[in-house]
């Protein structure tokens, strides 16, 4: 009789409970997603002598987490990598709040994409293409966006206060970030980009954009603003069924640092990945793409990318030397796995070739040569 009435007081509080707390709807239950990659390189450079002797280095490329949520209508997308000490360490590469106002309609708020020219790569390779090195492909920084997407058309339109900040107030920008920033004297800051893409064709595979961008550029020493702006046109092809992909884009930048009166430079210090180099203030970039995939139906091997990227910088200054940039490779998908294999060729370009400070600004005049790296990067995704 006892445990008859205490089964029937159990049952009774939890109606009573369960009415005071209604089981929540499939949507607004948390949703958490976690994964990430760790990553190994190998590489040969031509210019290095005893890395030549030693026939290459293989090491440590970066291990990352990514995270991604949402709870009642608000979604978190979050990725945070670590790199060696000689290459920045460890750092947000984005990480944003996200809304969504229907299927069509979003805004993000954090540190996210800036929306100008191809994206989400204006390459197909490793090393990105001559863009990422100036600051304009794959770069994030701190702002709000508005994104719409529907049928033809892609609106885009951003405002960022500054680039990745870690020490407020007059402390020059460090340059341990994933994208290439203005460092040095100067800080970026309030920035607005707006990008339009008309999608042409029966399956919609023509994609032809416009991008403009313009900002401000605080000086550290005069404390006054100078001014910056820059704007692509691009044409990419990717049909769903089909194998190529073609990417083509045109752009120009310039950049006015409110500089010390009598000291005045014709280039601005950049950083990424831990370590700061000189980029003229002013200059035209023209980069093509070409890719190819083969699938494969293979227990291992599931699919082969070959392509080739090619990066003009035209350097707007006189004296200034220009700068080529040419990576053939291939991509191979191996289930959970991703190998790049590139050869890399650069032509007054700091990661490929001896000189680092100056390759993107005055160059090495009358002494440049092309230089190659060999290069694989092999990463395991989870």
């Amino acid at each position: 009789m006892i445990r008859i009435i205490l089964l029937f007081l159990f049952l009774f509080i939890r109606t009573i409970c369960a009415a005071q707390h209604p089981e929540e709807k499939p949507e607004n239950k948390p949703y958490l997603k976690l994964g990430g990659a760790v990553r190994f390189n190998y590489n040969l450079s031509t210019w290095k002598k005893d890395q030549l002797e030693r026939v290459g280095d293989f090491g440590y490329d970066v291990f990352r987490l990514n995270a991604e949520a949402e709870f009642k209508g608000i979604k978190l997308n979050a990725e945070f990598r670590h790199y060696s000490q000689a290459f920045g360490g460890s750092f947000l590469k984005q990480g944003w709040f996200q809304y969504d106002f229907s299927e069509h309609s979003q805004i993000q708020v954090g540190l996210h994409q800036v929306p100008f020219g191809i994206q989400q790569y204006n390459s197909n390779n490793w090393f990105f293409n001559m863009t990422y090195y100036v600051g304009f492909e794959d770069d994030h920084d701190m702002g709000v966006k508005y994104i719409h997407d529907e049928g033809q058309w892609q609106w885009q339109a951003a405002y960022y206060k500054n680039a990745e900040e870690f020490m407020f107030g007059l402390a020059e920008p460090s340059p341990n970030r994933y994208s290439y920033d203005i460092t040095g004297r100067n800080k970026e800051n309030n920035q607005v980009d707006l990008k339009a893409v008309r999608r042409l064709g029966d399956s919609l595979a023509h994609n032809l954009g416009i991008s403009l961008q313009g900002g401000l550029l605080y000086n550290i020493d005069t404390e006054r603003n100078g001014t910056r702006y820059a704007g692509a046109m691009h044409y990419e092809y990717q049909a769903e069924h089909s194998p190529w992909n073609i990417k083509l884009q045109a752009m120009l930048y310039r950049r006015n640092p409110a500089y010390t009166p009598g000291a005045e430079l014709n280039f601005v210090e950049m950083g990424a990945y831990g370590a700061n180099y000189n980029v003229a203030n002013k200059g035209e970039i023209y980069t093509a793409g070409i890719s190819y995939h083969i699938p494969v139906a293979t227990k291992l091997l599931q699919g082969i990318d070959i392509y080739n990227n090619y990066g003009y910088y035209n350097k707007r200054i006189r004296d200034f030397e220009n700068s080529h940039m040419n990576v053939l490779g291939a991509l191979w998908t191996a289930g959970p796995m991703y190998i790049y294999t590139d050869a890399a060729f650069g032509y007054n370009q700091p990661w490929l070739g001896p000189e680092w400070t100056n390759a993107l600004a005055a160059g090495t005049p009358g002494d440049t040569k092309w230089h190659m790296r060999f290069n694989i990067n092999m990463g395991y995704y989870f």
